[in-house]
């Protein structure tokens, strides 16, 4: 039976099928899993060019149909029976009423995903040979914005809420199709940003904001592990530090149990590690 700490790292999915016949190998999706906090995103094939895009204010309206197809989601993973439930605090589409859940097998070193309530079945590969360091931290800005960030390894998710919530039920294709511009540029202001940890940078590889690619995130703890900073870059392009508040610090059981609890100097020592700045 498979139980949440298998699922431990970075997941590639390689198909999607439905009782129908539909089918989707083409999607780019990747879902990395932390002790209990996880990160996806999901892109679709055949993107446009956004060579000369260095921020939001930069996007055209060509760019605004792809970027709204684009998923992803961040929250807490639970298991519910033999089901195991993705609860989204963060969604890149307009939430529903459906619930995220599937029974989880593993067949010949793949995980086998099937749906609970709606039918279907998913192909994942694991991708991340490194799980240490593994944690992760849900975050909140002094305005509200929510956030995530996840490492297993060298690979990381970081997750940032848009600003305003979108209508429960809805479509973000449409809504970004009906709007201006502008508005459509800020129904798509929610990143999700996928990378790798290589010589103390954070690069980022992919995002659902594609103009971070090749950015750093160079996130940064506070010395009593309260705060996280990360490099950003406003709506205009001036980069600016982001500061977050930890309301939740996600290690393992191993880790808890060598470092102690709450936010003493051994969880700081892990949290230190993991970005290589204080």
């Amino acid at each position: 039976m498979v139980e949440i700490k298998d699922t431990l790292g970075l997941w590639e999915r390689s198909l999607i099928a439905w009782p129908d016949g539909r089918e989707d190998r083409t999607t780019f999706v990747a879902w990395l899993q932390g002790p209990k906090l996880f990160a996806d995103l999901r892109q679709p094939a055949n993107p446009p060019s956004f060579d000369g895009v260095s921020c939001l204010n930069d996007l055209e309206p060509h760019h605004l149909g792809w970027l709204a197809q684009q998923e992803g989601f961040a929250g807490h993973l639970v298991q519910t029976g033999d089901a195991f439930e993705w609860r989204r605090a963060i969604d890149f589409q307009c939430p529903g009423d459906a619930v995220d859940a599937g029974y989880l097998a593993f067949s010949d070193g793949m995980l086998i995903e099937r749906g609970r309530d709606i039918p279907y079945i998913e192909h994942w590969h694991h991708t991340s040979p490194n799980l240490d360091p593994h944690f992760a931290a849900r975050m909140r800005t002094e305005d509200g914005l929510l956030g995530f960030l996840v490492r297993v390894g060298d690979i990381f998710m970081y997750v940032r809420n848009r600003a305003g919530a979108l209508p429960h039920g809805g479509s973000l294709a449409e809504f970004v199709k009906a709007s201006s511009p502008q508005d459509a540029r800020a129904l798509l202001d929610c990143e999700i940003s996928l990378g790798r940890v290589r010589d103390g940078s954070w690069l980022i590889g992919r995002s659902s904001l594609p103009f971070r690619v090749r950015s750093d995130l160079a996130p940064t703890f506070s010395r009593d592990c309260e705060t996280i900073t990360v490099c950003d870059v406003t709506a205009a392009g001036a980069p600016f530090t982001r500061q977050w508040t930890i309301v939740d610090l996600d290690v393992c059981d191993r880790q808890q149990n060598l470092s102690g609890s709450g936010h003493d100097d051994g969880v700081l020592s892990i949290f230190r590690s993991m970005t290589g700045r204080a």
